[in-house]
């Protein structure tokens, strides 16, 4: 017996069990990574307890990691600041995961849903392609045609769901009374505010039941982190945990910690980049190659009036968001010229960052849409949205005429589409 207890554990073990990192006294300014998968616990009892929900901690990361609920909680401070009851929030890997974990959460099979008919492309591909197949039927109507979506409702219609601003079309959702329908009829709403980030609006405060980000877009705000996020009332909420564990869209806490930070720059940027958004959609609505502009700034646009109701103001003036998009005449070869004709603004994926981007709606975030689709939508196939970043507006008013002017004959044939 002597043999087998050891004075002095091997060199194995002792680089296995180093000391612990200290707890500091003083609260760190930057949030902690808690880069670990599990997290060691007393007594077999505590594990118990934990991984059951029946007291506070952590176990696992697929299930809860501290970095990602500072996250997580961060964003429920922006969207609740003015509600009476604080709410809660979930992350998720993506702004789809996001998405469809609501959906998993509340449309079950034999559900109704009401969507947008210019509704982003992969909330599109996710109903048409995903939730179909699990007995979810789903209406794209026009959201901003409230008569239309009242229609459009029926005794298995469990949610409403509506985009702040409308990608890329920039319709603008009439929260209140889309809450009234929803609730009036037992379904719930739930609005992707990705567009419209807690700086511009926050939708549970005009009714909605649950708001989405793609996190990656403006709350991230530099192109270097992917996740999405969902706040709302907490037994929803608790819903949506439950089936985000099960599901296993996790955020790493890697992109937590960035998408964290990203909140505290969100007001500079956001207001910058509408600011920029307002001058740019002005001045290239009076090019004549220009078909027409969708930007909700405009005072001819649908939702302008909308928008003055719901978006928050500021010095600067009111809010507007900061995705204009631009349709040329000439039909999709005009768009698609349009596009690769632009030095500045950069073609890529994703928006709401640094860099002014651009995309072909048609061929690239609502590829999903065949032509029937495009047209139900209101998408004209030219479509080109620019999400404006932080650059000099003349500069990127500059790019985008040379970018017209060099349109020639395709702009000529006005009627072509």
């Amino acid at each position: 017996m002597a043999d087998i207890v050891r004075k002095q554990a091997g060199e194995n073990t002792r680089a296995v069990h180093l000391p612990a990192a200290p707890t500091p006294t003083q609260q760190p300014l930057g949030t902690p990574v808690y880069r670990t998968a599990a997290f060691q616990f007393g007594s077999a009892e505590e594990y118990r307890a934990v991984l059951n929900d029946e007291m506070p901690g952590y176990s696992y990361s697929r299930i809860d990691n501290p970095t990602v609920d500072a996250f997580a909680r961060a964003v429920a401070a922006l969207e609740g600041v003015n509600l009476p009851r604080w709410p809660a929030a979930q992350a998720f890997a993506s702004g789809m995961a996001a998405i469809s974990g609501v959906f998993w959460t509340f449309a079950r099979a034999g559900a109704h849903v009401i969507a947008p008919a210019a509704v982003y492309g992969g909330t599109y591909g996710f109903l048409r392609n995903v939730a179909s197949r699990f007995g979810v039927e789903t209406d794209f109507v026009d959201m901003s045609d409230l008569d239309a979506v009242e229609a459009a409702i029926r005794p298995a219609t469990r949610m409403i769901f509506a985009e702040t601003i409308a990608n890329p079309t920039t319709a603008v959702a009439d929260l209140r009374r889309l809450a009234e329908l929803a609730h009036e009829n037992g379904a719930l709403l739930v609005v992707d505010s990705t567009l419209a980030p807690p700086i511009i609006c926050r939708p549970l405060e005009h009714g909605a039941d649950l708001v989405i980000h793609s996190a990656t877009k403006y709350i991230g705000g530099h192109s270097d982190a992917t996740g999405g996020v969902v706040t709302g009332r907490i037994e929803l909420i608790s819903n949506i945990r439950s089936v985000r564990v099960d599901t296993g869209g996790c955020l790493s806490p890697d992109e937590a910690f960035l998408l964290r930070r990203g909140l505290e720059t969100l007001p500079l940027r956001v207001r910058r980049a509408c600011a920029t958004a307002s001058v740019f959609a002005a001045a290239l609505s009076r090019h004549p190659n220009v078909m027409r502009i969708d930007y909700p700034g405009l005072p001819g646009h649908p939702g302008h009036e909308t928008a003055r109701r719901l978006f928050d103001a500021g010095p600067e003036g009111v809010r507007f968001g900061a995705i204009v998009t631009v349709i040329p005449h000439g039909g999709r070869e005009a768009g698609l010229a349009f596009a690769d004709k632009l030095r500045l603004a950069a073609l890529a994926a994703s928006l709401g960052g640094t860099h002014t981007k651009v995309s072909h709606v048609a061929t690239t975030t609502h590829r999903q849409f065949d032509d029937r689709a495009l047209a139900a939508g209101g998408i004209d196939p030219g479509a080109v949205r620019f999400s404006i970043g932080l650059e000099d507006a003349e500069d990127l008013i500059s790019d985008a005429y040379v970018a017209l002017e060099s349109l020639g004959s395709l702009s000529a044939g006005r009627d072509s589409r």
